[in-house]
């Protein structure tokens, strides 16, 4: 996003972010509704702002941005919603992996860690989640870095089990 002069991409870019903003100063906690910033962003679009592929119709788009847009929909309750959703999922990550000894699990969570992180940050600048398609990797790495904790959790259950019955206890570990 280097021309933001001429290239009526990202002018349109910009042109949605403010809108976003606009949204969201207007209805600040709860926003418009999930799913209806393409209906609403419309009026907020200032003539300076707008583009040759600038649409008053409410025929699709989105505000280009993962945080943005949730704003702008949700209000300041569903952008911290998003935004513990991606802080639950990178302590999860970052913890599951710290705890793993399996090499090549530490390795599907380190990729998956990288795939999530790399995802948040172009975040900032457009928004895939509303594409089934696209979202699907977001969706699969959250989902194998659960299904790994949960797996890591459990063998370590096990193996504490078995120590424990194999461990002598005193009277006094058991208070």
């Amino acid at each position: 996003m280097t021309n933001i002069s001429t290239d009526a991409s990202n002018l349109e870019r910009i042109n949605r972010w403010n809108c976003a903003i606009s949204m969201f100063k207007e209805r600040p906690v709860f926003g418009y509704g999930p799913g209806t910033y393409m209906f609403q962003y419309a009026k907020y679009q200032l003539k300076k702002d707008r583009t040759i592929i600038s649409t008053n119709a409410g025929d699709g788009g989105n505000a280009h941005s993962e945080y943005l847009g949730p704003l702008s929909e949700s209000g300041v309750l569903g952008l911290l919603t998003f935004l513990l959703i991606i802080g639950t999922v990178l302590y999860t990550a970052v913890h599951t992996w710290s705890r793993l000894t399996d090499s090549r699990l530490k390795g599907i969570v380190l990729a998956a860690i990288i795939g999530l992180v790399t995802y948040y940050v172009h975040g900032f600048l457009n928004n895939f989640l509303d594409t089934d398609k696209l979202s699907v990797p977001f969706w699969g790495f959250t989902a194998m870095i659960v299904a790994i904790d949960l797996y890591s959790r459990q063998e370590n259950t096990k193996v504490n089990f078995t120590e424990a019955a194999t461990t002598p206890t005193t009277a006094t570990e058991n208070c």
